[in-house]
């Protein structure tokens, strides 16, 4: 792609069954910063066989344009078929700048515009901003297991890339108001160029669980707990508030909890309003994971845990002892 002609910030709006993912309306707020700092449009991809809600999304979050092509063939995921459409998107529209969801789909989407494109993609970001001097995109991530962070730029190639954990950002505000230019393109996708298919799609969680990243409040466990059978102690305070139980690495490596359940640098990011971190040290990984969250609670029986340096309320004291009293005044007051 070339310098001198391409333009403009694009973010992927990743859907699943006719519902855009959060990642993408979350990566608009990210998108307007860098279009603004570049003094550029904010352009939305939607690629989907039910395309109405997310476009509608896509607007009422920002966007200034939006790139929609729809068909049967884009109902499920696939590299072959979205691959097709994003690079014949990018042939014709030369993008400066791609922001992509760091999901399952994502990821493999990103790898292979990139691979396709020769160009740069830097993963799992966490930060994003221009460099007012080059004017290239500075990608933010963690390295060396969270210890440092490492600022990379792209200035060699177009368009450049990278893709973003989903929860690192907040959605921006609604403009409910905004009224984007849409773009309807017509590209198919034959059935024999499409290596891969969809043959059923098998849950993660529970009906009745919340899938972390989409929690209000989280209630995680960490070593402390000791087992797994403990952690129903966090699940009665986590449906008492609607919420539903994270951990933290250790428990995860200890067999007491799935990884789906994971919260930190190579687990979830997650931001919900109330977070409460139970039995957990605070190691600098976990932490990196859950700090944007709203309100922090710790409870902790050392009182020299690194969990306390970024809390908003820390409880010095036995958790099974804590958590079960904080249940039991809940539902009085509900009740109540």
């Amino acid at each position: 792609m070339s310098f001198d002609t391409c333009k403009d910030v694009w973010v992927f709006i990743e859907c699943f069954q006719g519902q855009p993912k959060s990642v993408g309306l979350e990566l608009l707020g990210q998108g307007r910063k860098l279009a603004d700092g570049l003094k550029q449009k904010l352009c939305a991809v939607v690629i989907a066989k039910d395309v109405d809600e997310a476009v509608k999304e896509a607007g009422e979050y920002g966007a200034d344009k939006i790139y929609v092509v729809k068909g049967d063939e884009y109902e499920n995921y696939s590299a072959d078929a979205y691959g097709n459409v994003f690079l014949k998107l990018c042939e014709k529209y030369d993008p400066n700048t791609i922001l992509v969801g760091a999901t399952v789909n994502g990821r493999d989407l990103g790898s292979k515009i990139a691979v396709s494109l020769r160009t740069g993609l830097t993963a799992d970001c966490t930060a994003l901003s221009v460099d007012e001097e080059s004017g290239n995109v500075v990608w933010e991530r963690p390295a060396f297991g969270g210890n440092l962070y490492a600022q990379i730029l792209c200035s060699e190639t177009r368009p450049q890339m990278g893709t973003c954990r989903p929860g690192a950002f907040k959605k921006p505000e609604r403009i409910p108001d905004n009224k984007p230019e849409i773009i309807m393109e017509s590209i198919h996708t034959p059935e024999s160029e499409i290596r891969t298919k969809v043959i059923d799609f098998i849950k993660a969680c529970e009906d009745n669980d919340i899938p972390l990243q989409d929690a209000e409040v989280i209630v995680s466990g960490g070593r402390g707990m000791k087992n797994g059978e403990n952690f129903k102690v966090l699940k009665e305070l986590a449906d008492v508030l609607g919420g539903t139980v994270g951990c933290s690495r250790a428990a995860v490596d200890s067999g007491w909890m799935p990884q789906s359940k994971q919260v930190g640098q190579t687990g979830t990011t997650v931001t919900p309003k109330i977070y409460f971190a139970c039995a957990i040290s605070g190691a600098v990984q976990h932490v990196a994971g859950m700090s944007g969250s709203g309100t922090i609670v710790a409870i902790n029986k050392d009182d020299t845990a690194p969990i306390f340096e970024v809390a908003d309320y820390g409880i010095v004291g036995d958790v099974f002892e804590i958590v079960p009293a904080l249940v039991k005044e809940l539902k009085a007051r509900q009740q109540g």
